[in-house]
């Protein structure tokens, strides 16, 4: 499928509420598009010098149109995808473009997992006395919780890639647990430091026991 594509150092996910502050004149053409012909576009992610995966995004609504034509426009993500070709400039159009993939999207993960990948996070966000409210788990959607459980930008590119949620969920599963072991670490050496300058008491030592050798 032939995609309008608008390059990003940023990570979109399905679902996501995308806001964008458009002010090169190629994409606001682009948006001007959307607006009157329904088109979607897509974000690629732009890392190491490269792009290969990106969301797919809709315009949902045009917030502020300024006095030089800038605007602040709402997205919401839809599909990841995969470049499979990449055009600088559309025929007619400033803006690029390019054939992608849309990849598969399995949900498969067991009620089970996401119960104890909610745990965690639970755990995640009391080590760090922040607030936390679960959703039921027939409504658990990790993309909602992506950008807030501590991943770097490489993380969550992999996640990007990844087609069923089982193994989206066993990923993070496996970084909160980093995570949390490190996060607990910390509090223990923070208490140990803290306990240094105090007064403490000994238990007295029974001197008949010891032995020289």
């Amino acid at each position: 499928m032939l995609l309008p594509l608008f390059p990003l150092k940023s990570i979109f996910f399905p679902g996501e509420t995308v806001p964008l502050h458009i002010f090169e004149e190629r994409y606001k053409q682009l948006i001007r598009d959307c607006r009157n012909e329904a088109l979607t576009f897509g974000i690629p992610v732009y890392i190491h010098k490269q792009i290969a995966y990106g969301t797919e995004v809709q315009l949902v609504e045009v917030v502020n149109t300024y006095k030089g034509g800038e605007m602040d426009v709402v997205c919401v993500g839809r599909q990841v995808f995969k470049v499979l070709s990449f055009q600088n400039q559309l025929p007619y159009k400033l803006y690029a473009g390019g054939e992608v993939e849309f990849l598969e999207d399995i949900r498969n993960a067991s009620d089970e997992l996401k119960v104890g990948v909610l745990g965690k996070i639970k755990v995640l966000y009391g080590l760090m006395d922040v607030p936390f409210r679960a959703d039921p788990v027939e409504k658990f959607n990790i993309y909602r919780l992506i950008h807030k459980i501590g991943l770097s930008f490489e993380q969550e590119y992999q996640l990007l890639q990844m087609q069923t949620e089982k193994e989206r969920l066993e990923y993070i599963n496996r970084h909160l647990s980093t995570t949390i072991g490190v996060l607990k670490e910390v509090d223990r050496t923070k208490g140990a430091i803290k306990m240094n300058g105090d007064f403490k008491n000994f238990d007295p030592l029974d001197f008949e026991d010891f032995k020289i050798r």
